[in-house]
């Protein structure tokens, strides 16, 4: 098995769990996707449990490489703030799909422990970043700037799970300018 397929199946895996969450990551149904036998899917990741955490790992991994990228090109912290909420947009834009974490995160209880490590690295990185932008921001206390960037990422969570369950990006970009409009995000 090259290393190719294994990341076809980590794709497939990725647009599986976005659209239908852990559960329905199924191996002859990603296998039929990527054109291989479910049993080569094993040779990568010999249970559902490996190939879900290391499909939320690298979905984390992600995105804190994007998140990185967007403080590196856009230094400041206020019109990163501002963006922020596109990370999330993009996943709505694409088939009407939830973040993977976020969608995971749901399912909770129904997850390996190794799976839920890995959604909740996702959260920890996101309230990391925004609370390091936050702080860069407006200096603050860390606890503050820590709490403002959990309320920041379930508010945004909340506005993509809103938008996806009534199929209506609108919504979702109205909520962002509700919380702008509030003073979460800034304007």
């Amino acid at each position: 098995m090259s290393s190719s397929a294994r990341e076809a199946i980590m794709a497939a895996a990725r647009r599986t769990a976005q659209a239908h969450g852990y559960g329905g990551l199924n191996f002859r149904d990603l296998a039929a996707e990527v054109g291989i036998k479910a049993a080569s899917i094993h040779y990568h990741f010999p249970s559902k449990a490996d190939l879900g955490a290391a499909v939320a790992r690298r979905y984390w991994e992600d995105t804190a490489t994007a998140l990185d990228a967007m403080l590196a090109e856009t230094p400041d912290p206020l019109r990163c703030l501002h963006r922020y909420p596109d990370v999330f947009r993009k996943a709505l834009e694409n088939g009407n799909r939830m973040c993977l974490c976020s969608f995971m995160a749901a399912e909770h209880d129904d997850l390996p422990d190794a799976v839920k490590r890995e959604v909740q690295a996702f959260a920890d990185v996101n309230v990391a970043w925004l609370s390091k932008v936050l702080s860069a921001a407006a200096p603050a206390g860390t606890g503050e700037c820590e709490r403002r960037a959990r309320a920041i990422f379930a508010a945004i969570a909340g506005a993509q799970l809103l938008a996806r369950s009534r199929s209506d990006l609108s919504l979702y970009d109205a909520l962002i300018d509700s919380y702008r409009a509030a003073g979460l995000l800034p304007a």
